[in-house]
């Protein structure tokens, strides 16, 4: 029953929300028919009262915790709900501020002459009714197309970027480099389709394979069921890894992180894997053994062609943002890496460059991330890139670059909460070192 209080105060919230929604759904059908009123009433309150009662069960019930479609679908469609009730109450309160101020001119006696049309009177529709479509409109159109984003999750999009450095060595010109990112193989719920993926990566013919974490949502077993998928994945120069924030288990309850626990990481002043959370880290590392590839850990390796040689450093998890943990040590990867003219760097977290990279390790020519997922919605074309996750990491999709650093954020191969995407779709990147 772990945070049940919060479940009870978001089901607080949702019934305000349901009251307040409901009042612009009775503008919208006085009108219409007792029968048509009555079915969209009921309806709307059925819908309502399975959500209000779904959220206060969740906390106590670990068969909705923990079953794929729950988590995928009934909780996503509850969050669509929600940010489109939120939506239209940011209409229907333009017209009850409008109402309350038009009502106190009235009690002061300060009406104004000409002042337009009347609120309810004559042949036109009447503001509050106006305000109640466009609202219960803008939220239903935000909802229908969160809806449609259920199709697009295995919309596998392959972007193909050039990145030109002066100092690249020769042997390496033209290296062609598949970038994934964000696998989150314990939201997948459709094998053949992400069999389809890899076959598209496999297309790519790449040189080198590189994935920046985050290969599973909380645990090691999620992988269970696509070893034999992600375990083709092989290119001449080698398959390299890192961990991402939700490699480690952090977002779920471990049994043994008792009260004890607790406190042992308050004297620390640090977080402490508890025995299962580290047993199931270690078998997820085993996991990327299994698949054939090389993860790194805080350290570096050097990548030779035509006796020519770059350095490939990986890093744990690094997040300068909100709470996301600083497992990541520089200080253990790069010494050494000095030596080699040209130095790329898989890092989970975007908000790693501008935080350490580009400040303390100036002769990284590129480095590679994803985490962000681009939210999974947003607008995206040649002329105009937008995402609500740009409110918090100003890195967030695509290619960035300031003075000769580059770096490139994948938008991620699988998804997470929502199990769909709008506007920002997965992506298989292939950079070509030129």
């Amino acid at each position: 029953m772990r945070n049940s209080g919060t479940w009870w105060v978001v089901a607080a919230i949702m019934v305000l929300l349901d009251l307040y929604v409901f009042q612009a759904l009775k503008t919208v059908t006085q009108h219409t028919s007792e029968k048509t009123r009555l079915i969209v009433h009921g309806i709307y309150w059925i819908v309502a009262a399975a959500t209000v009662i779904t959220l206060v069960s969740l906390p106590y019930i670990q068969s909705l915790q923990t079953n794929r479609f729950f988590r995928n679908y009934v909780f996503a469609i509850m969050l669509g709900l929600f940010i489109a009730k939120l939506i239209g109450v940011a209409f229907f309160l333009v017209d009850d501020i409008r109402r309350v101020i038009t009502w106190l001119v009235a009690k002061l006696g300060m009406g104004v002459k000409g002042s337009g049309v009347a609120d309810g009177a004559g042949a036109g529709i009447s503001r509050s009714v106006f305000l109640s479509w466009l609202g219960l409109g803008a939220g239903a159109t935000v909802f229908g197309t969160l809806l449609y984003g259920f199709s697009n999750k295995y919309n596998y999009q392959v972007k193909k970027v050039k990145l030109a450095f002066g100092n690249l060595p020769a042997a390496f010109k033209g290296l062609r480099i598949v970038h994934i990112s964000d696998i989150h193989s314990g939201s997948f719920q459709d094998k053949e389709a992400v069999n389809r993926g890899v076959d598209l990566i496999l297309k790519q013919q790449a040189d080198l394979i590189l994935f920046t974490g985050d290969l599973v949502n909380d645990r090691h077993e999620e992988m269970t069921d696509y070893m034999d998928v992600f375990n083709r994945l092989e290119a001449p120069m080698g398959v390299y890894s890192t961990l991402g924030n939700h490699d480690y288990g952090d977002y779920v309850a471990w049994p043994d992180r008792d009260e004890a626990h607790i406190e042992k990481e308050r004297l620390a002043g640090k977080r402490i894997f508890t025995p299962l959370q580290a047993e199931n880290i270690e078998r997820l590392k085993q996991v990327h053994a299994k698949l054939g590839w090389r993860l790194l850990m805080n350290e570096h390796v050097a990548l030779t062609r035509n006796n020519e040689s770059i350095a490939l450093l990986g890093i744990e998890n690094w997040g300068a943002k909100g709470n996301f943990a600083k497992y990541g040590k520089m200080e253990q990867a790069y010494p050494g890496a000095e030596q080699y003219p040209f130095k790329i760097l898989m890092s989970h977290d975007p908000s790693h460059w501008d935080a350490q990279v580009k400040t303390m390790y100036k002769d990284i020519d590129l480095m590679l991330a994803g985490h962000t997922h681009g939210m999974q919605f947003g607008i995206e074309n040649p002329y105009f890139k937008w995402s609500p996750v740009q409110w918090m990491y100003r890195q967030w999709a695509g290619l960035y670059e300031d003075g000769k650093q580059k770096l490139y954020i994948n938008r991620g191969f699988g998804f997470i909460g929502y199990p769909g995407r709008v506007g920002i779709l997965p992506e298989i990147t292939v950079l070509e070192l030129v």
